[in-house]
């Protein structure tokens, strides 16, 4: 079951952006558009933000004391001619779809081949394999619960509380937890987890990665149960000494199972290849 979550892959749907501000560089001999735009929806604490993010492209999301999300989205497309970008800037965007408690913002675009039947069945198919990205910065309610798909990027996670899924295919991401409970995967990359202080509000973390290095900070005197592995190829690299081991266990390269402070909490991190790092938060 581990390993099949490991290597999950993820839906994209889609829809277009309006311009505001464009700018424009040549590189490898295409012409590159970038164009911003941000949106505000009122949004209540305690519900639900589902992103669906672009096959690449960023995706920050922090949480703040307004009772809005604010979605603010850079979209940068490539193709040879200003004509061609007008016709990407047609397809390529986010929408977003709001209802009671929950609101879900999708990024659309030539990615998406169901997408590109409903909304522009005469599109020209040399410019469906051009490259684009969205990066997003998205502001929640600090009580929210959150579904994030990703694609290739950068993930950052800070100041949200409440019941988190996160996938993404490949990621250098950082997770700054301060409570709630979170289950994640990812292909590869690098993960850092941090977890600030020992009076740790969350209930629950199950952190997967399938090749790379994941990065674990946990505070001095934390109370929990902690639960590291690497399955395969690599191995852990621990400079926690506030560990006890659990169920009649040894540590390991592979396998750390143990008791953290009186135990609570239970931290389940685990690396299919590569390097799995268990330090102490740093001050």
């Amino acid at each position: 079951m581990k390993n099949q979550k490991l290597y999950g892959l993820f839906q994209f749907t889609v829809v277009f952006v309006s311009l505001t501000v464009v700018s424009f560089a040549q590189t490898n001999q295409l012409i590159k558009r970038t164009t911003y735009k941000t949106e505000t929806v009122e949004f209540g604490v305690g519900g639900t933000v589902s992103i669906i993010g672009a096959p690449a492209g960023s995706i920050v999301v922090e949480g703040w004391q307004r009772n809005a999300v604010e979605i603010s989205a850079e979209v940068e497309m490539q193709a040879a001619t200003e004509a061609d970008l007008a016709e990407l800037a047609r397809v390529n965007g986010f929408v977003i779809d709001d209802s009671f408690g929950h609101i879900r913002i999708t990024s659309v675009g030539t990615h998406d081949k169901n997408y590109m039947k409903r909304v522009a069945k005469k599109f020209p198919k040399n410019l469906l394999g051009l490259p684009y990205k969205i990066d997003y910065v998205i502001k929640v309610p600090a009580y929210t619960d959150l579904q994030i798909d990703g694609g290739k990027g950068d993930l950052t996670l800070s100041n949200v509380e409440g019941a988190m899924q996160i996938n993404f295919l490949e990621s250098n991401a950082k997770l700054n937890l301060i409570g709630g409970s979170v289950v994640a995967t990812f292909g590869i990359g690098e993960v850092e987890v941090i977890i600030p202080n020992r009076s740790w509000r969350g209930r629950s973390a199950d952190i997967q990665m399938a090749s790379g290095t994941m990065r674990v900070q946990l505070p001095l005197n934390l109370n929990a149960n902690l639960d590291a592995r690497v399955l395969r190829g690599g191995q852990i690299e621990n400079a926690l000494t506030n560990l006890k081991p659990r169920d009649r266990t040894k540590f390991t390269e592979k396998s750390i199972l143990a008791n953290v402070g009186g135990g609570g909490a239970f931290l389940n991190f685990t690396v299919g290849d590569g390097t799995l790092k268990l330090i102490e938060t740093e001050k």
